[in-house]
């Protein structure tokens, strides 16, 4: 007689493609056949064409497509109800900070915060995505709610990997003397107290948790002094907690890391403890050839944000030159203030274009010296689902998630393509990365539970959540022009 494991079983069926966010190598592979996966608890027991045993819950993929569910690795969730601020929209970097994210910061209360966290994580899942890093830097002294708390709370309703990115500064820049007190800056002592309590609450080292804490002043150049990224540092490694910060993101930092350390961003960092296979930074955008080689030689990974640096006019973060030269590389939303669809599904796809649009810039005609035409082969869609899944989880140390493979954790979105965008694909297999849009999702599973089922989400009230979004946003202009 045949004996199963006794833990809940799923078979999804019948899959017109898998792709499995692996490098693409003969030992790691981008795709298998299937047509089948067999969930058994948190888990991928089997791959291929397999029979259905008794009492299983079976999922129908026929016409869809298989991927693993995204990682995304930088957020900023309170920002969901910040999306098109007019003062910020055609604002680059530095006169956005100012107009958006620090003048609507000191307004957000417990509810409205714990409303934009939802929204971020709801519109996160119905992409596909089930592991999300957030890097809150809403924190300062007396505050009268627990953001972090939140965050972990919300996800956790939802069915979602939360890795908690605690952000904060004890200085701060020019641009925010004069703001609040909710934007005043923590003492170094109650910032390291609360990464310890955070740490002793949440934090789970095993390679498929479903929480994490990471050490993660807001920007190392700007939010801390160069002694307290070494204690930072130590700290974090003393814990056994990875490091994360914004890095590089515009021009602003090249010449704020010369003028006052006569050093490149990341020379900078390497001198105070901040490079290394545990720490990756949000951006990029602007390093030279010498910074990449730094990177790759430390293992120091990215946060590529394309859709925010593409909106505020940052650039394009060298991704390509980056992943040749062997520095971990993943994908991240960014906040939704900078970032209006702040999605993996959008968030992939500009990935692929940007970066053959990138290449492509640097083409010169023959008559110039230049050897080619355009920038097409810059990115695959399989480069940009290994970076935008398996990528991220390694680069977070989650490593038994990001993959559709025998023995990983059963984070598997499943997308039927029924929408006219993805009509006539003669591989559908690239349809979420290629044709961008919104796939619906049959399935996604975290850990091998059903989070959205038939593109809903039990228990979620789409126009609900709608119309409290419209309402705290006319809270917001009220009492912000008031």
């Amino acid at each position: 007689m045949t004996t199963y494991d006794t833990k809940p079983s799923t078979l999804i069926r019948n899959a017109a493609a898998i792709m499995t966010g692996g490098r693409g190598t003969a030992d790691d592979p981008s795709r298998v056949p299937g047509p089948d996966i067999r969930i058994v608890g948190d888990t991928i027991d089997a791959i291929g064409a397999l029979t259905p045993r008794p009492g299983e819950t079976i999922v129908d993929a026929t016409d869809c497509v298989i991927y693993p569910a995204w990682v995304n690795t930088h957020h900023h969730l309170f920002q969901s109800l910040l999306k098109g601020d007019t003062a910020g929209l055609d604002a680059t970097l530095t006169p956005w900070l100012a107009a958006t994210p620090y003048r609507f910061r000191a307004l957000f209360d417990e509810r409205r915060f714990r409303l934009a966290a939802r929204i971020g994580l709801i519109e996160l899942a119905r992409s596909g995505c089930a592991t999300v890093a957030d890097h809150n830097y809403m924190y300062y002294p007396g505050m009268p709610f627990d953001s972090s708390a939140i965050l972990f709370e919300e996800a956790e309703k939802l069915g979602l990997r939360f890795v908690l990115l605690r952000g904060g500064a004890t200085q701060t820049r020019q641009l925010e003397a004069e703001l609040p007190t909710a934007l005043r800056p923590e003492t170094l002592d109650a910032y390291i107290a609360d990464i310890e309590r955070l740490a002793a609450q949440y934090h789970d080292a095993s390679p498929r948790a479903m929480q994490r804490v990471v050490m993660a002043p807001t920007t190392v150049l700007y939010s801390i002094s160069p002694a307290q990224m070494r204690e930072t540092a130590a700290v974090a490694r003393r814990l056994g907690l990875r490091l994360h910060s914004h890095l590089s993101e515009t021009v602003g930092y090249q010449d704020s890391a010369h003028s006052m350390y006569r050093q490149s961003p990341v020379a900078f960092c390497g001198e105070h403890d901040w490079l290394g296979s545990d720490v990756w930074y949000a951006h990029l955008v602007k390093v030279d050839a010498d910074e990449i080689a730094l990177l790759a030689q430390t293992g120091t990974g990215v946060a590529h944000c394309p859709q925010s640096n593409g909106r505020l006019g940052s650039g394009i973060c060298p991704v390509r030159e980056m992943a040749d030269a062997g520095v971990p590389v993943s994908i991240g939303v960014d906040g939704a203030a900078s970032n209006e669809a702040a999605d993996m599904i959008s968030e992939v796809h500009m990935t692929w274009l940007a970066q053959r649009a990138r290449r492509g810039m640097l083409a010169q005609p023959t008559y110039r010296g230049g050897s080619f035409e355009g920038g097409a082969d810059a990115a695959s869609v399989a480069d940009v689902i290994h970076w935008g899944t398996a990528g991220g989880a390694q680069i977070m140390g989650l490593d038994e998630v990001g993959k559709i493979a025998v023995g990983y954790a059963a984070d598997i979105a499943v997308y039927r393509l029924d929408d006219p965008r993805y009509f006539g694909l003669h591989d559908p297999a690239i349809g979420p990365v290629a044709s961008g849009g919104r796939p619906s999702l049959a399935a996604l599973f975290s850990a091998g539970r059903p989070v959205v089922v038939n593109d809903q989400i039990e228990g979620v009230d789409l126009k609900e959540l709608g119309r409290e979004a419209r309402d705290v946003v006319r809270e917001l202009l009220d009492e912000v022009s008031g």
